[in-house]
């Protein structure tokens, strides 16, 4: 049997200097929390969910704020696999990777509405503003031809 991609929602939150955020898995050991630890912010999606709904909500739940404007969709569903030591592991065991819905957004805010420790169990351990062209040598392996796709389809959006 085949396993699923699991629907997932992601946010290219960009900041007024056209920086874009990234967060710092907590999970990594912080002997590899470097490159490939870091990601933006995204998740998964409740059953009928409407993507940009769960933007919004999955941004609120992982850094603390829905303080931002759409600026675009991406227009395609973009898919990553696990690498095979994760299958049946990750993502629950249930699922093969993720197929993803991206969003570009610009934040309204202030750096203090960015808070990493509202949920019980954080995500994050850390964040920081990014160049949107960093994203690829900052993601694992399996989530770089991603980013790199975002990095360029939402290289319009950095002022």
């Amino acid at each position: 049997m085949t396993l699923p991609y699991r629907d997932n929602v992601g946010a290219v939150l960009f900041n007024a200097a056209g920086q874009v955020l990234v967060a710092r898995r907590a999970d990594m050991p912080r002997a590899e929390a470097g490159a490939g630890s870091w990601q933006l912010p995204q998740g998964g999606m409740d059953p009928g969910e409407d993507p940009t709904v769960a933007v919004f909500r999955e941004m609120e739940e992982e850094i603390g704020t829905r303080n931002a404007a759409l600026l675009a969709e991406h227009p395609a569903w973009l898919h990553y696999d696990l690498p095979a030591h994760l299958i049946g592991k990750a993502l629950g065991g249930r699922f093969r990777g993720q197929r993803q819905k991206w969003f570009a957004l610009r934040f309204l805010g202030t750096d203090a509405e960015i808070r990493l420790d509202l949920d019980p169990h954080p995500e994050f351990d850390a964040w920081r503003w990014a160049a949107l062209a960093e994203l690829p040598a900052l993601a694992v392996p399996f989530k770089r031809d991603i980013y790199a796709t975002l990095a360029r389809d939402f290289a319009r959006f950095v002022v």
